[in-house]
Formats: C-alpha cells, structure tokens, sequence
C-alpha cells in the first residue's frame, strides 16, 4: 500500500485559515425501512479505503458526488474526484444534537475504524460523545480491533458487521464493556459456528439491489439469539 498521509482537522486550519466550510445539515433521521435500530445517523468523517462490492455508502457517494467534490477538507490523500476517499468534516463536530434522548449512529457513511482514520480524529468525536451523555451513540465496524485503542463511555453502543463466519471479528468484540451488538448485513452465509454469547443484540439483513445474493432460509435460522432484529429486507426470507 503507498504511503498514505493524515490531514487532520487542526492542520486543515493551520493551511489555510480562509477556507471555508460549506455545511451540509448531516444529523439526519433515520429511515426506518433503512436502520431501524437507530434514530439519527451522523457523519463527522466520510468514506472507505476498502472495496466492498455490496457497499450502500459508496453507492449513495456516487449518486450524490457533487456534494462531496466541492469540500477542501481532505484526508489521507482523498482526491476531490473521488467522493469515497475518505474525508474529515470538522464543522460537523459543532452540529446541534438533538433534544430529546436519541440512539445516533455515527459513521453510517464511513469506514471509521480503518487504519487510514488517525486516532486524533475519532478521539474528537469521543469528546463529542462524552458531552452528551443523554444520547446512545452507535459504532459499527469490520475493524472491533481497534476499539481497543479507546476508551469509550458508557453511553456507546460497539457493534461489529460479520458478512461471513469471522470469529475474530466478534472475538474482538467482546474484549470490550461496552453494549454491543452484531449486524449479520448482508448475511452471505451459514453463521451455525459462530459463538456470539456476551452480545446484547443481533441485526439480520439481506443484500439489496441488483445481482444480490439471496439468503437461504439456514442461514437466518442458523443464528440463535435471544434478541434480534430482523431488517424489512431479509424477512421475506425467513
């Protein structure tokens, strides 16, 4: 891999002290045909180095790519061409939180956990988090190693996505106090293996869109929890 170099909120600002932000409302709610399991999703950072082919996030930056080219806030080399590079937004770290006590989802556009992201920026969001204790706010990564690296309050919920059986992933998990939670989304296979004891939550979702892998029936029933949340889009299946 090249060599890949932080931008971070502090040094934008050291560059060029004129620049702007153009801000973009990000608190947004949630659809709950989309991610019922949260009220709001919030986006501080954007984009992912990795190439999921069954990536939503990706699909809506390229839909909507013009918002992203515009911005000057760059991180680790991110190309204004190419809106899933990921991307600081520090203005979003000011946004207001909602009034009343909501579960907020942060980085439901980002791949936050990822090696590219410095520690610098997700500890200012974490201040962000502390200053709010009335809200549960959610994270969900393919990288629960690095949770580790944190100290996380009590009011976050830690969550892992397992597409296929990867018992480090949950192994990972676990090593942490936090609420935490599994999204088998999309589930491509048989999880019948997987020891998912000490998880307080499970999300089940199929793949959507054209040339989806369609869940066999197993496959749903061979995850075994006392509380999971089936998503609109695998119960056709169960």
């Amino acid at each position: 891999m090249e060599n890949l170099k932080y931008y971070t909120s502090a040094m934008i600002a050291g560059k060029d002290p004129q620049i702007k932000i153009n801000y973009i409302k990000n608190m947004n709610k949630t659809k709950k045909d989309k991610i019922d399991w949260a009220d709001y999703t919030w986006n501080p950072i954007t984009g992912c180095a990795n190439n999921c082919t069954y990536c939503y996030a990706k699909g809506i930056c390229s839909r909507f790519h013009k918002q992203w080219e515009k911005k000057p806030h760059e991180l680790i080399n991110a190309k204004l061409d190419k809106p899933f590079d990921p991307k600081l937004w520090p203005d979003r770290l000011k946004e207001k939180m909602p009034k009343k006590p909501s579960k907020i989802f942060i980085g439901s556009m980002a791949g936050m956990f990822e090696s590219q992201i410095p520690n610098c920026e997700i500890e200012n969001i974490l201040k962000v988090v502390r200053n709010n204790p009335q809200h549960t706010f959610q994270f969900l990564t393919k990288n629960p190693k690095r949770y580790l690296d944190f100290d996380f309050p009590e009011n976050c919920w830690l969550g892992t996505t397992v597409d296929y059986p990867n018992q480090d992933r949950v192994n990972w998990l676990k090593k942490k106090n936090n609420y935490k939670f599994i999204s088998f989304e999309p589930l491509l296979d048989d999880m019948s293996g997987l020891d998912i004891s000490d998880i307080n939550l499970v999300i089940i979702g199929a793949m959507t869109g054209r040339g989806s892998t369609v869940p066999k029936k197993e496959w749903i029933n061979s995850i075994r929890h006392p509380n999971i949340i089936y998503k609109n889009n695998i119960k056709k299946y169960l």
